[in-house]
């Protein structure tokens, strides 16, 4: 194994160009120009004030004038508890994930090097790997693909789902009024088909494009020779800080959970519905997430199982004649007639043998382990939970769990 000195280590670092998922492409350089953001990813509350109120204000506004904020007929605004979570919540989300996404990839990225994974022969295809992930950000054609799918597409794609399908069943909300002559969108209802919803979509799904960078980032390093480390005690052989790159994307998933509490919450709240009923949409939602989070980290699989049989083998050969030895040496009544059993550095270096052998045999396919996919669960359900209130009543649900702690 390939190992580099410290002073090494800091000048391939300098070498490498600046990983960030976030950092770049025709929005952001908007955003910059337009004192939303600077080039350090500054001014984040004012962003997230700015874009969210963009969004939700003229639909408060629209909807207060035309006497659809808390009463009229139909789904007032105010009621709306889809719309609420959707800009209140997951949108804030959305944009606050950016700053802690450019913060903690880098870190994670510069660990392939400061763990010596990636070695001087292999740096130029990792700066090459690095570069070209870079070049997919900052792409005009793939922002302005996204956007068109949006804004052109998006009132078809998405009708299904929201907005306008809401209307097909004959209720009126308000944004909409259903009469015989067909649908009526409100001012408020222009106001979010064609500005809030593209808007909103546009930030989520343009996230989903920078997963996907990531993924194909974590993709193309894991086809580079790696240099791993079998013994490592992090039990992935130098891999398990990609445990923790999960975390990063947190925000995400809890504002995907919050869309999710939205589309249930309506018709539990106003159709009758009940939690139950959503179970599998539920569960969708949440394997659907933990394969875009957790499903990259698995193509360093290969790399894991190599690194197990390599180290399985080569610590095997080195166990069996150190304890060969040993028992010739202590067994055999071989050891020199002054040299005690007793404080002997022997033993403990029997233990020690024993103990990175077990850490080899312990290797998972998987750089990550079961309290992260609970993690990753919990937090994506974590804003569904409130809704639990609508099966099991407050009081009852403070016993049970006062019950179980007792």
């Amino acid at each position: 194994m390939n190992t580099a000195k410290p002073s090494d280590v800091l000048k391939m670092l300098r070498d490498v160009p600046d990983f960030s998922l976030v950092q770049g492409g025709p929005l952001f350089q908007l955003l910059v120009r337009s004192r939303l953001t600077t080039p350090a990813l500054e001014l984040l509350k004012r962003r997230i004030i700015f874009i969210t109120l963009f969004a939700w204000l003229p639909l408060l506004l629209l909807s207060l004038v035309g006497g659809r904020a808390w009463g009229g007929t139909g789904l007032p605004f105010l009621y709306d508890v889809e719309m609420q979570l959707r800009f209140l919540v997951a949108l804030p989300l959305l944009i606050g994930a950016e700053l802690l996404v450019h913060q903690r990839l880098r870190v994670v990225v510069a660990q392939f090097i400061e763990r010596d994974i990636i070695t001087a022969p292999v740096l130029p295809r990792f700066k090459a790997v690095i570069a070209s992930a870079m070049k997919l950000r900052n792409s005009v054609a793939a922002e302005l693909i996204l956007f068109l799918l949006v804004f052109v597409g998006g009132y078809y794609a998405w009708s299904a789902v929201s907005g306008i399908a809401k209307i097909g069943t004959g209720a009126s909300t308000w944004y909409a009024t259903t009469t015989d002559g067909g649908t009526q969108l409100s001012p408020a209802g222009y106001w979010y088909l064609f500005v809030s919803r593209p808007l909103f979509q546009f930030i989520q799904i343009r996230w989903f494009f920078r997963v996907f960078i990531w993924a194909r980032f974590l993709w193309q390093s894991s086809r580079l020779e790696l240099n791993l480390m079998p013994t490592h005690p992090d039990r992935a052989a130098g891999l398990g800080f990609l445990d923790g790159s999960s975390s990063v994307f947190m925000p995400l998933l809890v504002a995907h959970g919050a869309l999710l509490a939205g589309l249930m919450a309506n018709p539990i709240f106003f159709a009758g519905a009940k939690l139950t009923d959503f179970r599998m949409e539920a569960l969708g939602v949440v394997m659907l997430l933990l394969l875009i989070v957790l499903g990259p980290l698995l193509f360093f699989s290969p790399h894991l199982m190599r690194a197990k049989r390599d180290g399985l083998r080569e610590y095997g050969i080195l166990a069996s004649r150190y304890v060969r030895e040993f028992d010739r040496k202590w067994v055999r009544n071989v050891a020199a007639a002054e040299e005690q059993l007793l404080g002997s550095a022997d033993i403990q270096s029997l233990a020690d043998l024993g103990n990175s052998f077990q850490v080899i045999r312990d290797i998972s396919p998987c750089p990550f382990g079961r309290d992260t996919v609970l993690q990753l669960v919990f937090f994506t359900v974590m804003p569904v939970l409130p809704l639990v209130l609508t099966v099991i009543p407050l009081e009852e649900l403070i016993k049970k769990l006062f019950g179980a702690v007792m």
